[in-house]
Parts: C-alpha cells; structure tokens; sequence
C-alpha cells in the first residue's frame, strides 16, 4: 500500500475558521476511509506548513482522488509527497545497475 507525507497550508478561509480545524481533522479522517485512505497521523506544526499527515492509500488514484476532494473544500492547499520505506527503497536500490 502505497504511503505519502502530506504537507497542508491554511487557505484565508481555513485560517479564518482555525478554532475548527480539530473538527476538520476528524471529518477528513472519515471522509479519506472513504477514498481507501487511512490518515496514519496529523500533526500540527509552527514554520513553512500549518500541517503534516501521514498517510497510506490503496492505490496512486484514490490518493489523488482525495487529495482534490480535500482541497476542493477550500481550508487548506496541499503538497502531497509519496513516502518510501525502508524495505520499499532496498527493492529500488536493487534495480540500480
């Protein structure tokens, strides 16, 4: 299964309505089980990114899918990083010649 770090930034509107980002997080929570996206974790974080996610997803398009439908609502901009593992990097590496 496919993971990814995702980096979000508060739009105005999300900024606007911080008190309720808490709420946000668990409805997104919810609304990415329905993409076949588990939200591993959500952190809140101080400098470029308001917040940081890890997540695992079934495939590359219910990623993306997600990742729309979240921005489409219009509280946060995303910049989606497709995390390796360990064991994941050693099968990559492996390919080198």
């Amino acid at each position: 299964m496919p993971s990814y770090i995702v980096l979000g930034t508060f739009t105005d509107q999300g900024a606007r309505t911080v008190k309720d980002t808490g709420k946000r997080a668990d409805a997104v929570k919810d609304m990415a089980g329905r993409f076949g996206v588990t939200m591993k974790s959500i952190h809140w974080t101080l400098g470029q990114y308001d917040i940081v996610t890890y997540c695992d997803a079934t495939d590359e398009a219910s990623a993306t899918a997600f990742a729309l439908a979240l921005s489409s609502a219009g509280n946060v901009r995303l910049q989606t990083l497709r995390a390796f593992s360990r064991d994941e990097m050693t099968g990559i590496l492996s390919k080198l010649p």
